[in-house]
């Protein structure tokens, strides 16, 4: 199944209605095979008082190796197909479609390379026009989905093949948002019922009913709108009102984010405390999405309601955000943090005095950094923050993931030496001989070199800020232990006062912040969906009123 892009012809454009029509819509589709472009479609639909009508052209490159000159396809009031009309060219071989539709017959007189044929087929007098490879025609698709209950089925017409029947097993929402707006999207789970073997297939709708995607997993094929394609969209995970897209000014690029304004009353002169979240390793998003869990997005709602503003932002070169993940070190996240800090200090609704940043995991690493750099950043939270140099937390976590595993003593001492030695060439301080490339390539980045030289004694020493150390105490990738020893160092520090460091543990906790059993990675699978434990904000919410009063 698939369908292509639209143009209107001279041939279209008699079958039309004389009255004058609604100004057309427009799209252009991108198609992947095997997560690989293989070419676009353009399409264009008019739908007025008569009916639909549906247009196109577009090209697939190989394997298909397909060229829509023209699809042209009309339905009248009732939903009903009127006419099917198809020029193009596969694998050097032009071949014509012209089917009209009567009552519960299509008569289609077909020509390819030069030999012509004709055919009738009985379909259901509704049937929806899907012909293989021609996806702008799942337009008219896009538009039954909403009026078919859940297990409901309807008919589809392959043209010119056969009929088949397409169940709608269920139905789902979400939000994309892209530079230009925030769709809101409907989500249908479909089965196609092909004589072969049945295919399960996925399609997205706007509001207005239009295509958004279609896909087809098992074939790995991808039809999606340019506009939700692009790197520039992302999904809304979590949203709530008073969300709103903010850019922050970087070093030569932008920060892509979501402010969440305070709900509660304003303060004197109206300005709102800020908080901004810094997120963990990897290429995280401003929710922070971790195995299916939104962390900051489900934190930035009671933080906000508590009466902050809350920032969260795509991390330099995800998202929408502009950099270069690949190459960015520690380093730069906190450069990245502290551009969120001026951004915000030069908002006339947010307090610049009681600014704070909470830095989850190597976010908090960044967030000590920027603090250590920057007297406007009036408070720290760290939460399942490490302790020690990355090169000890790499080898502690080995360590730890060893001793579950069928290993003699001697496998694990092998493994914990080579990790020593792929780290020791990383800094500088080792050789790569007999060193695997594949293991190189892995090791051998800007982000790694600068988290295993990273020392958190060292940046904690040179801030002054109050300091709150969150744990979970399930925590397997950051132990319980880094909380104490966080404290250890914060209160030891000369120009701070030794109360203004609160550790809090959360019993039954992971590194994701949600309930758990075992705290284990395998674990985080099965907790998808969960919402982070509500104490991690209550936690925040009741310290910064201590060290951050509200002024008079």
């Amino acid at each position: 199944m698939v369908a292509a892009a639209l143009c209107s012809t001279p041939a279209a454009a008699g079958a039309q209605e004389a009255a004058p029509r609604p100004a057309p819509e427009n799209a252009t589709f991108r198609v992947f095979l095997n997560g690989l472009p293989i070419g676009s479609e353009d399409v264009t639909v008019w739908q007025d008082a008569s009916g639909l009508t549906i247009s196109g052209h577009g090209r697939l490159g190989a394997p298909i190796d397909l060229v829509s000159r023209q699809l042209f396809v009309r339905y009248d009031a009732q939903g009903r197909p009127i006419e099917l009309s198809i020029d193009a060219v596969n694998r050097g071989t032009v071949f014509t479609v012209k089917t009209s539709f009567d009552g519960g017959t299509a008569t289609s007189e077909i020509v390819q390379g030069g030999t012509p044929s004709r055919k009738q087929d009985t379909v259901a007098p509704d049937t929806l026009v899907l012909p293989n490879l021609f996806f702008g025609s799942y337009e008219a698709l896009a538009r039954r989905l909403e009026s078919v209950a859940d297990g409901g089925s309807f008919q589809a017409y392959i043209a010119p093949q056969a009929e088949i029947t397409v169940r709608k097993n269920a139905r789902s929402s979400r939000r994309i948002e892209t530079p230009a707006r925030v769709i809101d999207v409907r989500t249908y789970a479909l089965t196609f019922q092909n004589p072969g073997a049945p295919v399960d297939a996925t399609v997205w709708t706007d509001e207005a009913g239009r295509l958004l995607r279609f896909e087809v997993p098992a074939q790995s094929l991808l039809y999606v709108r340019s506009d939700i394609a692009s790197v520039a969209a992302r999904a809304v995970t979590v949203s709530r009102d008073g969300d709103v897209p903010v850019r922050i000014p970087g070093n030569g690029f932008t920060l892509a984010g979501t402010m969440s304004k305070p709900s509660a009353a304003p303060p004197p002169k109206g300005r709102y405390p800020a908080i901004v979240l810094l997120a963990g390793s990897g290429p995280t998003d401003r929710d922070e999405v971790v195995s299916g869990i939104p962390i900051f997005g489900l934190l930035a709602a009671p933080l906000a309601d508590a009466g902050y503003h809350v920032l969260r932002y795509d991390k330099r070169g995800v998202g929408q955000s502009g950099g270069r993940l690949e190459s960015a070190t520690i380093d730069d996240f906190a450069e990245d943090a502290r551009s969120a800090v001026r951004f915000l200090r030069k908002r006339k609704d947010v307090d610049p005095d009681r600014i704070v940043l909470l830095g989850h995991s190597e976010g908090a690493l960044a967030a000590l950094l920027a603090a250590s750099r920057d007297d406007d950043i009036a408070a720290l939270v760290l939460v399942g923050a490490p302790s020690v140099p990355g090169g000890e937390l790499v080898l502690e976590q080995q360590q730890y993931l060893l001793g579950r595993m069928n290993l003699t003593e001697a496998e694990r001492n092998a493994r914990i030496e080579l990790q020593k030695r792929i780290q020791a060439a990383v800094v500088g301080e080792g050789s790569w001989d007999g060193i695997a490339e594949t293991l190189r390539r892995q090791a051998d980045t800007a982000w790694f070199r600068s988290f295993l030289r990273f020392s958190p004694a060292d940046a904690i020493a040179k801030t002054k800020q109050p300091i709150l150390i969150i744990q979970g105490e399930l925590d397997k990738q950051v132990f319980p232990h880094h909380a104490d020893r966080l404290a250890e160092m914060a209160r030891a520090r000369k120009k701070a006062p030794k109360d203004a460091v609160e550790v809090v543990k959360l019993d039954k906790v992971n590194h994701l912040l949600v309930q758990a059993t075992t705290g284990d990675i395998e674990e985080y699978s099965s907790l998808t969906g969960q919402n982070i434990d509500p104490r991690v904000a209550s936690a925040t919410i009741e310290w910064l009123a201590k060290v951050l009063p509200r002024p008079e």
